[in-house]
């Protein structure tokens, strides 16, 4: 009787792992696909939950960042990509993209078509954002991408929450110029992590589906560059940035008016707090804490 308990075990086990590659296609439970994306191709420990999905952001049939997705707030978690800023411009006419494979069997990665039940159903689409009282925030932003194909694919609404205007326009936008110009001094590549923290308490949502955001967080990863350069800022760097003006001085500090402060810290400093938010045991961003000559202990 239990080995006959035992091989049904196995054989349910079988059906539901081929069952999960039916359904998510290229959406899988990693990210190997486009795990050129994270710094030493380790993807940040510790983070892990019921409905977040690991997301390779295909477009034109190439990978440009990495997301993970949470399917039950349907907004993205955090977004993974390397920066490198190019001259050209802003996409001027921009039509905001779903991507099917969160819902059906698909390869064709992000679409502009308009979005069935299904998509509806399993991510936020654009009628959510219109007359909201929120802009669509970048979690990897256009002005952090090489090419046209790159600033093209960010907007993906995988890759969007809600975000109030005067911080997406204001202090945020400001910490993302600031990135871009330290760049210039990092002799490798320069890994940056976005990401999002909800409420602790009563979570605010648009239209009863979309997830409001209380904080945004960002972390970069450069293991060299120029001599001389700003040690506060090398090799990594950390910031977290109230998108509520109400929220409490628990993280970041009034400093201002309008409420939306961004606060600098360091990279331990930033993973403790989102350890205790997200309820995680332990928590590592980047392998080694981007510091390319230590090779053992990976959570530092």
């Amino acid at each position: 009787m239990r080995r006959m308990w035992i091989i049904d075990f196995f054989f349910f086990l079988s059906l539901f792992n081929l069952i999960s590659v039916l359904c998510y296609g290229e959406i899988t439970t990693d990210f190997e696909p486009c795990i050129t994306f994270f710094y030493a191709e380790t993807i940040p420990q510790g983070i892990s939950g019921d409905g977040y999905q690991a997301l390779c952001q295909r477009y034109k049939n190439q990978y440009h960042f990495a997301t993970l997705y949470d399917r039950n707030r349907r907004i993205p978690l955090f977004s993974a990509y390397i920066l490198s800023p190019g001259g050209g411009p802003r996409p001027r006419k921009t039509n905001w993209m779903t991507d099917p494979r969160l819902s059906v069997n698909s390869n064709t990665g992000m679409e502009q078509k308009n979005p069935d039940q299904n998509v509806k159903d399993s991510q936020a689409v654009d009628e959510d954002y219109k007359n909201s009282g929120y802009t669509r925030g970048h979690l990897a932003p256009s002005g952090h991408q090489q090419t046209k194909e790159n600033k093209e694919a960010t907007f993906t609404l995988t890759n969007i929450v809600p975000q109030m205007e005067k911080f997406n326009n204001g202090p945020w936008n400001d910490l993302e110029n600031k990135m871009a110009k330290r760049f210039k001094v990092c002799t490798s590549k320069m890994y940056v992590i976005t990401g999002v923290m909800p409420y602790e308490n009563n979570e605010l949502m648009i239209k009863d589906r979309v997830t409001v955001p209380e904080y945004f967080w960002t972390a970069s990863c450069c293991p060299t560059f120029e001599a001389g350069a700003d040690q506060d800022y090398f090799p990594t760097y950390a910031a977290v940035g109230r998108n509520d003006p109400t929220s409490k001085d628990d993280i970041v500090k009034k400093n201002t008016k309008h409420g939306h402060d961004v606060k600098k810290m360091s990279l331990e400093d930033l993973e403790k707090i989102l350890q205790n938010r997200l309820k995680m045991p332990k928590m590592s961003l980047f392998k080694n804490k981007c510091k390319e000559n230590n090779s053992l202990f990976p959570f530092g």
